[in-house]
């Protein structure tokens, strides 16, 4: 598998994909229009994010996103990692994570990843590859906030 950084050209494949995962994940932004994944991914790729592409004959089949932890200097905060719907249960994820920890993240640094509570499958993938669980946030939606 080969990888490549994103540029702001490949907006439009992570906006695709970005829907994806959020639409797997039962994310409350799954509603929203195509317009507003394009705008999201820009957002991350202009606001000091790196998107990572992972390609198979010259596909992209995957991709990453993550920054330096705002509050940490010795943190990586992974935002997603995503595998295409059609290439899932092939070890692409895995071969992914393997690229990241080892050719692309510094080692002297620790990697964080927020996970939504119900989404198993990511918390199963993020255990098998060598994450452990730490700390868990909770939220009092505005909608519950008032009696």
């Amino acid at each position: 598998m080969e990888y490549r950084f994103a540029t702001l050209d490949d907006v439009s494949v992570l906006a695709r994909m970005n829907r994806q995962l959020v639409e797997d994940e039962q994310h409350r932004n799954r509603f929203k229009p195509a317009a507003w994944f394009e705008e999201r991914m820009r957002g991350f790729l202009t606001g000091g994010y790196k998107a990572v592409l992972f390609e198979l004959e010259g596909e992209v089949v995957a991709y990453a996103l993550y920054t330096d932890h705002p509050d940490h200097s010795d943190t990586i905060y992974l935002r997603q990692i995503f595998v295409d719907r059609a290439r899932r249960r092939q070890g692409i994820g895995r071969e992914a994570m393997r690229l990241l920890k080892e050719e692309i993240w510094p080692e002297d640094k620790r990697v964080t990843v927020g996970v939504l509570v119900g989404n198993q499958i990511a918390r199963a993938f993020y255990k098998a590859v060598g994450f452990q669980e730490y700390s868990l946030e909770l939220e009092l939606p505005a909608s519950k906030r008032v009696d």
